[in-house]
C-alpha cells in the first residue's frame, strides 16, 4: 500500500502499510516515529487499517526515510505485494498457531475442569513443562519480539504486558517445581501462562477477520475495474491492459461488462446499472453524447464510448480515494484515546507492582502475590482503546459508500450527528435545476405564451430577434438558466451566434454585442443597480413571481443608455421527494432553510410549494453567491430567539456553492452538481436523491454512538477488571479470555453497522 499522492504543490502525502502493531500504544510510538523525521507535517495511523497517512514537505530520498522510521521504532512496512497478497488469503489464515496452542494448552486446563467434579487429573511437572514451554516461546515468540521493541523505545504496549505477565507466570512455576521436596504435590501455574498466550492468540486471529470486513467496501469498489479493455485501433478490436488505455481512445463494451474507464457515449444506446456509485438499482438509459461512468455495467447491446479520463483521474478511482481518506483519517474523539494510551501502559506496569507488593507484604505467599500481578498485566489490555473509534469509522464509511454517501473525512462523520440546521440550495438542489423559458416578454406585448408559440405579429417578430440575442448571449454559459434560453432558442430553430466582447458578471449577468448591439441580461436586482428603468413592466415581473417565476430582464445600450428589452420568465419544477425529505429532517428535530438568488416573491411561491415557511425565516431570498457563505455563517451564531452557537450543514451542488459548503460546519455536495462543489464538500451524495441527507445524519448519528459505545466496553473492561484481578477474583486464564473478549466484541459490535439502510 505504498503510494504517493499530492495534496497541494507544497506537499506530499505517502500511504504506508505497517505490520506488527497491536494496540493503541503501538499506534502512539508509530506516529511519534513519523513526526521525528525532519519535513514530516502531519502522521496519521490507524490500528484497525494497520496503515499510516504521512504529509510531508518534498525532500530527498524522503519515502525511505519515513519506512526507516517505521522499522526502526520495531515495526514491519509491508510493501504492496504483501498487502495484495493479505487481502487474498483464506478466512481461516493464520489460524494454526491458535490451533497449536489449544492442542497443547488443552491438557494442561483439563486438571481445572476436573477441580470443579472433584477429580484430580494433576499432570507431572515434567510433562506440564514440556507442554507449555513451546507455547510460551515459540508460539508467544511474537509477543517478546514486539514488547522488546517497545522497551528500546522507552513505551509500553500490551505485548510487553502479556510478555511480562506470563513469563512471570511460567517462571513461577519453574521455581516452584525446582525447588519442592521430593514427592510433593506443588500446585504449578504453566496452564495460566499457555492458556493466556493461547487465549491473545486466538482474540488476535478473530480480530483480524473482523478488520477484514471492515474493508469490504474498499475491496468490493477496487473489484469493479476491469483488468482488460477492447481497444479500438486500426487493426481492429484488440484487448488491452486497462492501464495503457489513453483519453481519447475508443473502447467497445459488450452486453453484461463494466466500463473500464470514464467515458462519453460515441456509438449506439443502452441500459446502464450505475448502483455501485448512486445505490440506485433501477437502469439508466444512455444514449449518444451522455456520460458513461468507470465500473458501471452495461446493460443491453454492444456500445462504443470515447475515453475522457483514465487511472485516478476516473471518478471510481476519486471515490475509492475518498472512502480511503475516511477510514485513514482520525476522528477527533481519538485524540482522547490516543492521550490515555499514552500514559496507561507504565501505569498498569505501577499497578501490578504494588498488587504484588501488597499481597506479599500482608503476609500472603509469594507465588499468590505473583499470579494476582500477572492477572492485572493481562487483563489490562489496551488493545480494544485503538480499535473503538477506527472500527466503527471503518464500517460506517463503508456502508454509506455501499448506499451512495460517500463520506470524506472523520470529522465529518462524527460532527455530522450534531447537525440542527440544514440549508439547501434552490435550484438543482432542491428543484430539478432544469428551469424552462416559460415566457420572453416585451414591452407591448400581452400574452405571456405568444413570444414561445411562433406567432408572426410584429411585437411578436420583435420577440424572436431578441431570443436570438439572449441565446446568443448565453451560449457560452453553464447557468441553468442560460441553457433554459439557449434550449428555448434551439426549439424554435433560431439560429444562434457567437457573441463579441462577452463578459460574465457573477451573480448578476452577462454583457457582450450581437449584431453590433450590445445588450446586458441578468437579474432585476442587476438592471436596477444599472439604472434601467423597469417600471413599463414593474406590474408583470410582480405578476410573474408571484407565481413562483424567476424572472430577468435584458436591456440595450443606446445613445440615451440602458432601455429595457424584454422580461423573461423561467419556471423549475420541485425534485420528487424534496417536500417529504424536508419534512423528515424536521421530525428529528432540524431547522430547514432554503437559500436562493431568486427574487422574493419567486423564491417564496417555491418555498411554500416545499412546505417551508417564508415567515418563519425559513426562505433566504435575494443572495448573491458570495453572501451564501456569510448566511452559514450568521445561521452558525444562531437566531436571537436561540442564541449561541448551531451546527450548520449546507446542502448544494454548484460552483457559486462552494464557499458556503466550505464554510459549513458540514458541507454535502449533490453527486449530479460540479467537481467544484463536491470538493469543497465533507460528504458527496452520489444521485440527487434529497433523502440522502437525513440519511448522511442517520449514519453519522449511529456511527458516532457505535464509538461511544465501544469506547464505553473498552474503559469498562479495564476499570472493572483491573481491581478485581489486583483483589484476587480473577486469575490469569480468566483475565487473557476477558482481554480477548473486549477486542473482539468492540469489532463485533462496530460490524453491526453494516447491516444499517438508509430509510425509504
Amino acid at each position: 500500500m505504498d503510494t504517493i499522492t499530492s495534496p497541494s504543490a507544497a506537499n506530499l502525502s505517502l500511504d504506508i502499510a505497517v505490520g506488527g502493531m497491536t494496540c493503541a500504544s503501538c499506534v502512539g510510538r508509530v506516529e511519534k516515529a513519523l513526526k521525528k523525521v525532519p519535513g514530516v507535517q502531519e502522521a496519521t495511523v490507524n490500528l484497525a487499517t494497520e496503515s499510516a497517512r504521512i504529509t510531508y514537505v518534498d525532500a530527498d530520498q524522503m519515502p525511505a526515510r519515513l519506512r526507516r522510521a517505521v522499522r526502526d521504532a520495531g515495526y514491519e512496512v509491508c510493501t504492496p505485494a504483501q498487502v495484495d497478497a493479505l487481502e487474498s488469503v483464506s478466512p481461516w489464515a493464520g489460524f494454526g498457531p491458535v490451533a497449536i496452542g489449544a492442542l497443547l494448552s488443552a491438557p494442561l486446563a483439563l486438571p481445572m475442569v476436573g477441580d470443579l467434579f472433584g477429580q484430580h487429573w494433576m499432570l507431572p511437572a515434567w510433562l506440564q513443562f514440556v507442554l507449555a514451554t513451546p507455547v510460551q516461546f515459540i508460539l508467544g515468540a511474537r509477543f517478546y519480539k514486539a514488547g522488546w521493541h517497545a522497551l528500546l523505545a522507552r513505551s509500553g504496549n500490551m505485548d510487553l504486558l502479556v510478555s511480562i505477565g506470563t513469563t512471570a507466570g511460567w517462571a513461577l512455576s519453574v521455581w516452584l517445581w525446582l525447588t519442592a521436596p521430593d514427592g510433593a504435590m506443588v500446585h504449578l501455574y504453566f496452564e495460566g501462562s499457555a492458556v493466556v498466550i493461547t487465549l491473545v492468540l486466538l482474540g488476535k486471529w478473530l480480530e483480524a477477520r473482523a478488520k477484514r470486513q471492515t474493508t469490504a467496501a474498499i475491496r468490493s469498489l477496487h473489484a469493479l475495474r476491469p483488468d482488460v479493455a477492447h481497444w479500438l485501433g486500426r487493426d481492429g478490436e484488440v484487448d488491452v491492459p486497462v492501464a495503457d488505455v489513453m483519453v481519447g481512445d475508443h473502447i467497445a463494451v459488450k452486453p453484461g461488462e463494466r466500463f473500464p474507464v470514464d467515458g462519453t457515449l460515441s456509438e449506439g444506446q443502452t441500459q446502464v446499472d450505475e448502483s455501485m456509485l448512486t445505490g440506485e438499482p433501477l437502469p439508466v438509459r444512455k444514449d449518444v453524447g451522455d456520460k458513461l461512468t468507470g465500473g458501471s455495467i452495461n446493460g443491453e447491446g454492444r456500445v462504443v464510448l470515447q475515453v475522457t479520463a483514465v487511472g485516478v483521474d476516473t471518478v471510481l478511482a476519486r471515490i475509492i480515494r475518498l472512502v480511503e481518506d475516511a477510514q485513514a483519517a482520525k476522528a477527533p474523539i481519538q485524540r482522547l484515546v490516543d492521550k490515555v494510551s499514552a500514559v496507561f501502559v507504565p501505569v498498569v506496569l505501577v499497578l501490578a507492582l504494588l498488587t504484588l507488593l501488597g499481597w506479599w507484604l500482608t503476609g500472603h505467599p509469594f507465588e499468590t502475590a505473583v499470579i494476582h500481578a500477572v492477572a492485572v498485566l493481562v487483563i489490562a489490555c489496551p488493545c480494544a482503546l485503538g480499535l473503538a473509534t477506527p472500527a466503527a469509522i471503518m464500517a460506517g464509511t463503508g456502508v454509506a459508500a455501499q448506499h451512495g454517501i460517500l463520506i470524506k473525512d472523520a470529522q465529518a462523520l462524527e460532527l455530522a450527528h450534531k447537525v440542527d440546521v440544514v440549508a439547501f440550495d434552490k435550484t438543482g438542489t432542491l428543484t430539478v435545476g432544469r428551469p424552462r423559458l416559460s415566457a420572453l416578454l416585451v414591452p407591448g406585448a400581452v400574452d405571456a405564451s405568444a413570444p414561445l408559440e411562433g406567432s408572426t405579429a410584429p411585437e411578436v417578430a420583435s420577440v424572436g430577434t431578441l431570443l436570438r440575442i439572449a441565446a446568443s448571449l448565453q451560449s457560452g454559459s453553464e447557468h441553468p438558466l442560460a441553457r433554459a434560453v439557449v434550449a428555448a432558442a434551439q426549439e424554435q430553430g433560431i439560429t444562434i451566434v457567437a457573441p463579441q466582447q462577452l463578459q460574465a458578471v457573477p451573480g448578476r449577468g452577462t454583457e457582450g454585442e450581437v449584431d453590433t448591439r450590445r445588450f446586458v441580461i441578468g437579474s432585476l436586482r442587476w438592471m436596477e443597480e444599472l439604472g434601467v428603468d423597469l417600471q413599463p413592466m414593474a406590474a408583470k415581473a410582480t405578476a410573474l413571481q408571484a407565481d413562483g417565476a424567476t424572472v430577468s430582464a435584458m436591456a440595450e445600450r443606446t445613445g440615451q443608455g440602458l432601455v429595457l428589452r424584454a422580461l423573461m420568465a423561467f419556471a423549475d419544477e420541485p425534485k420528487p421527494g424534496a417536500t417529504e425529505a424536508l419534512a423528515t429532517l424536521r421530525a428529528r428535530g432540524i431547522r430547514v432553510v432554503m437559500i436562493s438568488g431568486d427574487n422574493r416573491g419567486a423564491a417564496h411561491a417555491m418555498g411554500h410549494r416545499l412546505g417551508l415557511n417564508p415567515d418563519a425565516g425559513e426562505v433566504m431570498a435575494e443572495v448573491l453567491p458570495g453572501d451564501k457563505a456569510a448566511l452559514v455563517a450568521q445561521l452558525k451564531a444562531g437566531t436571537a430567539a436561540k442564541p449561541g452557537g448551531r451546527t450548520v450543514a449546507m446542502v448544494g451542488d454548484g460552483v457559486n456553492d462552494a464557499p458556503a459548503l466550505a464554510a459549513a460546519d458540514v458541507g454535502l455536495a449533490m453527486g449530479n452538481g460540479t467537481d467544484v462543489a463536491m470538493h469543497a464538500a465533507a460528504i458527496t451524495l452520489m444521485r440527487g436523491d434529497l433523502t440522502l441527507v437525513a440519511a448522511a445524519l442517520d449514519i453519522s448519528d449511529r456511527t458516532v454512538a457505535k464509538i461511544r459505545q465501544n469506547l464505553f466496553w473498552a474503559f469498562a473492561y479495564n476499570v472493572a477488571g483491573i481491581p478485581l484481578a489486583a483483589l484476587g477474583y480473577l486469575n490469569p486464564v480468566v483475565a487473557g479470555a476477558a482481554m480477548a473478549l473486549s477486542s473482539v466484541s468492540v469489532m463485533t459490535n462496530a460490524l453491526l453497522l453494516k447491516r444499517w439502510k438508509p430509510r425509504e
